[in-house]
């Protein structure tokens, strides 16, 4: 079974970068996959230090990710980039955790802007030879899009963030094969 894995980098309580993520999730799995979460405001993840093997959680969470076969990665958008909990938990990962994945991208902003944060994203992916699905969702004034139930009121943009789910897991299921 093809298995996607989506990566919350928000640390808030009722975070909407969750939220979507579950949403494109369910996707995932009316689609045939086997999900998992991570929330990066849950786990044990200090500072990433590259002299020290084992930190906190990081090998666990690392294998989850090795284990999938489609990741996606959510963040909200701060000071037009991706949250610091997202790239501490990025920077424990590489080639071993991503090449050859298919890799969705979201992007919550309070605002309205979060076309840097999803090229920073698509870049820093790339590197560690993720195959990046081209359909990348963006969420502007996320707050008022997503409600306390974590429902994408605006039904566009649910089912944008619905294809994110469905797109990962067919690209995910071509790399397997």
């Amino acid at each position: 079974m093809t298995r996607i894995v989506a990566i919350s980098g928000s640390r808030r309580g009722a975070s909407t970068t969750k939220a979507a993520l579950r949403v494109a999730l369910s996707a995932a799995a009316d689609a045939g996959a086997e999900t998992d979460l991570i929330d990066l405001g849950a786990v044990d993840l200090p500072l990433y230090h590259p002299d020290e093997d084992d930190q906190g959680d990081s090998e666990r969470l690392k294998r989850r990710v090795r284990e999938a076969d489609g990741v996606l990665a959510g963040t909200p958008v701060y000071h037009g980039s991706y949250s610091s909990t997202f790239k501490n938990f990025h920077d424990f990962c590489g080639f071993d955790e991503y090449e050859n994945t298919a890799v969705g991208l979201l992007a919550t902003a309070g605002g309205g802007s979060y076309g840097g944060t999803l090229e920073h994203l698509r870049s820093t992916f790339r590197n560690v030879h993720a195959w990046v699905v081209p359909h990348e969702v963006g969420i502007r004034g996320a707050s008022s899009e997503i409600d306390d139930e974590g429902r994408i009121s605006d039904e566009d943009l649910r089912k944008r963030t619905e294809r994110l789910g469905r797109i990962v897991t067919e690209h995910a299921e071509r790399l397997r094969g």
